[in-house]
């Protein structure tokens, strides 16, 4: 894995300027996209592994005990997303601004900031550990497998915290494929080590939550040592490690977007277990396993377009800072048409052979008939999810911080929030599913309104 290093950015032969802002868009976005996809892919398998060992070889009240533990372990992401989100989009920013020195206080001040908050919720969530699992939907059935997963979990999200900060960093900075190196390293470990924990050793899940942070902790170490090298473009050094007041505030104030959605996901997804466990009867923690299946297929989709906008996001923010609006939109408008492809796929896959997809999760028929009919409507709109996500990533890349927030908070909060609650009181545990499409639609609508309002205004008080 060590030889496959990138060509690292110089602003001393003019290389990154030269790539990002001249050469094709088409070519920067495949370039940059890719490993950024492998990466991403290759991290949602955490899930869909996870789920398949331990609902194959522990059984389906684990599926739903794992379930539970989604919505925390997307707590704890969002605040890894958070910064090292608004960290890369102000790394590439200030590359493009060609100013090296701002783009390695942001490199220090992110590890700092990652260590604080990833530290207090390791400490928070297990001295709270009960008490978060019954407020996150946990039943007297279900919390034996949930705590036993996410108290591992917790250990090990101080190591996850600066994992995804610094990964995003590295690859603003000019190492897409090393980023998507130090993905694939954590899958491949995770890979190794879950089956032989849960079937060979017989740890159940807590044996896959093992493997998790092993994974985690070994893509942390890939990083440290890619920022501790100092022929890497930017890198750690004396006297770059104090928070800065102003790099911290753009930081958090661009990074806010996918803080919230993480947020809004997490609470979105508490919302969902307990209405399922409230219109499912006996059929309720079942339910919830169900919704867990479906969420990690389309996550699977999912982080492919996320992938792409951090392919995105580098050239996007090169060029705004730039000034070189034309080849700003180039890249956005190349990205939608990508992201629909993808999240077309999604919902092919999800309508013609659902059964085939859930069987690889679970045996007991009673939760793959939940299952079935919970991804046939959850994914009905999956086409237009792709075009949404872009649109809101692509004003964060930019800096436009307001707009990315508000596009990430419609979807969970003014559409999807007030259907669950609404919804299922005509339609019973159906309803649940029903509302999530609907929520998805109109959102995507919404995107659609603002960046037609925005596209002349769009440059008009660059930074």
């Amino acid at each position: 894995m060590t030889g496959q290093a990138d060509n690292p950015i110089s602003l001393q032969d003019n290389d990154h300027a030269s790539r990002l802002g001249i050469e094709p868009v088409g070519r920067l976005l495949w370039e940059y996209s890719l490993p950024a996809i492998i990466g991403m892919t290759a991290s949602s398998l955490y899930n869909v592994i996870d789920r398949a060992f331990i609902g194959n070889g522990v059984g389906p009240l684990a599926i739903s005990g794992l379930a539970l533990t989604l919505p925390i372990m997307s707590l704890t992401v969002a605040f890894g997303a958070m910064i090292g989100s608004g960290a890369s989009a102000m790394v590439s920013i200030r590359l493009g601004q060609q100013r090296k020195t701002d783009a390695t206080h942001i490199l220090g001040n992110t590890l700092i900031l990652n260590f604080i908050i990833g530290l207090v919720i390791t400490i928070m969530g297990l001295i709270f550990v009960e008490p978060i699992l019954y407020a996150f939907g946990a039943s007297e059935s279900t919390l034996p497998y949930a705590k036993d997963f996410i108290q591992i979990i917790f250990i090990a999200n101080l190591f996850n915290h600066n994992f995804i900060g610094l990964n995003n960093v590295m690859r603003a900075s000019g190492y897409p494929k090393k980023a998507m190196w130090s993905s694939l390293l954590t899958v491949i470990v995770n890979l190794c080590l879950a089956p032989i924990f849960i079937f060979v050793f017989h740890w159940g899940i807590r044996g896959a939550a093992i493997a998790t942070a092993i994974a985690q902790v070994s893509g942390f170490i890939w990083v440290i040592m890619h920022f501790i090298n100092t022929s890497s473009y930017i890198h750690f050094q004396k006297g770059y490690f104090k928070l800065k007041k102003r790099i911290v505030g753009d930081i958090l104030s661009i990074g806010m977007s996918p803080f919230l959605m993480n947020l809004c996901a997490s609470l979105i997804a508490v919302v969902i277990n307990k209405s399922l466990i409230s219109y499912g009867g006996n059929q309720g923690d079942l339910a919830i396993g169900a919704y867990g299946i479906v969420g990690s297929v389309a996550m699977l989709f999912l982080m492919i377009v996320i992938g792409l906008n951090m392919g995105m996001q580098p050239i996007a923010g090169f060029n705004f800072g730039a000034r070189k609006n034309d080849r700003v939109l180039h890249v956005y408008k190349l990205s939608v048409i990508v992201a629909t492809c993808i999240t077309s796929f999604g919902f092919l896959m999800a309508m013609i052979m659902p059964e085939t997809i859930v069987s690889i999760f679970t045996s007991d028929e009673t939760m793959r008939t939940i299952t079935v009919k919970a991804m046939r409507i959850v994914l009905c709109v999956f086409p237009f999810v792709g075009f949404q996500v872009v649109t809101s990533n692509f004003f964060q890349s930019i800096g436009k911080a307001k707009l990315a927030i508000f596009l990430s908070l419609s979807r969970q909060l003014i559409f999807l929030l007030p259907g669950i609650f609404i919804i299922p009181l005509f339609l019973g545990m159906t309803g649940v599913w029903v509302a999530i499409p609907i929520g998805d639609g109109l959102a995507a609508l919404v995107a659609l309104a603002v960046i037609l309002n925005q596209r002349k205004k769009l440059f008009s008080q660059q930074q």
